[in-house]
């Protein structure tokens, strides 16, 4: 697998690419959107993208844990954890990448 990551930079410049905006608007509008998304998951609210996936912050309640090394048992306490469950037309392309049509 490869080992190249996006950046918002790289997001920013698509959308001054595509969209036509501004470096500076491309910026902010990729900002804007993480940053809708990130409030959106703090108030505990699920985020819902079509054709791309859910967001959604699940309840986990305290569990015992183990130390592997020492066989210790702890205590870990609840938390909220964040989840991703890509549509099935992300899993699709992802699994078919060269069969989109085009």
């Amino acid at each position: 697998m490869a080992g190249h990551t996006v950046t918002r930079a790289q997001l920013a410049e698509a959308a001054y690419q595509r969209v036509g905006l501004s470096r500076n608007e491309s910026a902010e509008l990729v900002e804007s959107v993480i940053a809708e998304i990130s409030d959106a998951l703090e108030r505990g609210e699920m985020v819902k993208i079509s054709t791309f996936g859910s967001f959604a912050v699940r309840r986990k309640g305290q569990r015992v844990g183990r130390n592997p090394k020492t066989g210790q048992e702890f205590p870990v306490r609840p938390r909220r954890v964040l989840v991703f469950r890509a549509s099935h037309t992300l899993k699709r392309s992802v699994d078919h990448p060269l069969t989109k049509a085009g």
